[in-house]
Parts: structure tokens; C-alpha cells; sequence
């Protein structure tokens, strides 16, 4: 199971590469020759690496001791207030409209802020689109850098655990492994289109809300004993 949780994620990635296909196309076609090209891969592998370091670093150490019904809903909670704040300081705070505006300073800080889903109940898209905000990022460029930023960290997250739990493989898997990364790549196609579509007209404080009332559910159910939320 925890394979399969981690090769299906290939489908979802598959389905992002897909709906910014032609940005990413272009972009690689034009390596060589743009400098323009050039910066905006280069902000992409800086945004990329701290996450890289620091999971090396401290992933073992999270995974023991930070999966936890407390850790998690308390991160739904200050992520969702995280969220508020956001968007009340958005419209007064903008200054790249763009990705392609990104300096090689904002990419790093976009990195960095990433490295916050490594604690469990943080959202890694969550993340980077709302502290991108918080950095002076449009709504729409902090959206869409988070989904090319995802694309490396999440293909090279799912290639090194799939790595270590190679032993777990198995033939007989194939047809289960097909059917769920045909509809991971089914159902992230259609969130991914959805979501651009609704950024353009919506704020994110649904999710805020969201986020706020099941953290307080899980803290309020964890600890009355009403539900056993496993790790």
C-alpha cells in the first residue's frame, strides 16, 4: 500500500506536466538560445534544492515523531489562519505578476517556505502558493510556480522512496499499479483545471475555513476518544 501511494502520485505529476505543457515545451526549446528561459529553469532547480537537503536531513526524524492527530490538526488550523492573512494582505502587496518576474532570491524563499510540507498536515501546493503570496506574488504566479516547482520534487520524492522500498515490488502489482495511476492522472487533470479556473475569480479562504473547522473536528474527536486517528 505504501508503494502504491507513492507510484501513483507519477500519474498526478503526469497530469500537471500536461496542463502547462506548453509553457514547459517552450521553455526547454528555447534553453540554449533565452535568457529569459534560462532564469526561469534556474528559479525552479533554486526553489527545488532546499527541500532536497532537508529532507535528506530530517525526513527520518518528521516521519517518527511528527505523524501525529495533534501535529496534523494544529497544522490544518494555523495553516488555514495562515491562509486568512494572506489574502487580506494580497491586494496591497503585489509585485510579480508573472513567473517569469521571479528574481533567483524569490525562487529560494518560495523554496524554503516549501519545506514546510514536510510537517504532516501541511499542503505542499498549500504552502508555496500562500507563502508565495505572503512574498509579493500575484495569485496567479504564485499558482503556477507551485505546480512547475512540483514537478521536480515530487517526481524526485516518488523516485527515491520507490528506490528504497524496491524489494516491495512485484509483477503481479502491474494491473492495480495501471488502474491507479490511469486515475490519478484522471482526477488530478480535472482538479489542476479546476482550480486554475477558480483562482481566477475566488480568493482561497473556502480552504482556509475548511481547514480551520476539520483541524478543530480531529482535535475535538482525538481527544474526547470519540475516533482513533491512526499515524
Amino acid at each position: 500500500a505504501k508503494v502504491f501511494d507513492i507510484a501513483i502520485q507519477t500519474g498526478a505529476i503526469l497530469a500537471v506536466i500536461i496542463v502547462y505543457w506548453q509553457k514547459i515545451s517552450s521553455t526547454v526549446r528555447a534553453l540554449p538560445r533565452s535568457a529569459d528561459a534560462q532564469r526561469f529553469a534556474l528559479n525552479v532547480f533554486i526553489a527545488f534544492v532546499p527541500a532536497v537537503i532537508l529532507g535528506l536531513l530530517f525526513g527520518k526524524a518528521i516521519k517518527a515523531n511528527l505523524f501525529t492527530p495533534a501535529v496534523v490538526a494544529t497544522s490544518f488550523i494555523i495553516g488555514g489562519f495562515i491562509i486568512l492573512w494572506a489574502e487580506r494582505r494580497q491586494a496591497r502587496a503585489v509585485r510579480i505578476g508573472e513567473v517569469e518576474d521571479m528574481r533567483w532570491q524569490d525562487a529560494l524563499k518560495v523554496g524554503l517556505v516549501q519545506c514546510l510540507a514536510m510537517i504532516p498536515g501541511t499542503s505542499r501546493s498549500g504552502a508555496t502558493i500562500i507563502g508565495g503570496m505572503l512574498l509579493g506574488m500575484s495569485r496567479k504566479a504564485a499558482t503556477d510556480f507551485s505546480f512547475y516547482l512540483a514537478i521536480p520534487t515530487l517526481i524526485g520524492a516518488g523516485a527515491y522512496s520507490l528506490y528504497k522500498d524496491r524489494a516491495l515490488l512485484s509483477l503481479a502489482d502491474a494491473p492495480m499499479f495501471a488502474v491507479g495511476l490511469v486515475f490519478s492522472f484522471l482526477s488530478a487533470w480535472v482538479c489542476v483545471r479546476w482550480l486554475l479556473k477558480f483562482i481566477s475569480t475566488n480568493s482561497f479562504e473556502v480552504f482556509a475555513w475548511y481547514r480551520i473547522v476539520f483541524g478543530l473536528v480531529v482535535l475535538g474527536t482525538s481527544y474526547s476518544g470519540l475516533v482513533t486517528w491512526a499515524a
